[in-house]
């Protein structure tokens, strides 16, 4: 058995179990085997390291990285899509994995336009119930 971390929190506890989704998410992202680890690396840290999108139930969805105002099991999405490609490039998009609003060359490009994307007004995480 190899502990993540993940949700091994006590209680329902939403923001608790924000950072634990992040700290596994970051985790995995360290330990990905695959050629584009370093990108998708970047752009989980980066966005990791943005108040705004730190505050949010992070998840992802064949890599393309999620955000929500709610755990799990009921995700609220909200804002954009963020992916990383095995180009190097990161993409911002309004639907699931489509940059619509732009590729970047860099996660910080990408993430600072996700966090313009983001409504006014969110207040914390709940629970998906």
């Amino acid at each position: 058995m190899h502990l993540t971390g993940r949700f091994e929190v006590p209680g329902p506890e939403p923001a608790r179990l924000t950072e634990s989704e992040w700290q596994s998410m970051r985790q995995e992202a360290r330990e990905l085997e695959d050629a584009w680890q370093e990108t998708y690396q970047a752009l989980i840290e980066t966005a990791h390291a943005e108040p705004a999108l730190r505050a949010l139930y992070p998840f992802t969805s064949h890599w393309a990285l999620r955000f929500s105002t709610t755990t799990r099991p009921r995700l609220t999405i909200v804002g954009p899509c963020l992916t990383a490609g095995s180009d190097g490039m990161y993409g911002v998009g309004r639907g699931f994995i489509t940059p619509d609003l732009g590729r970047f060359a860099t996660a910080h490009e990408a993430v600072q336009l996700a966090v313009r994307q983001l409504p006014s007004g969110l207040g914390p995480v709940a629970l998906g119930e």
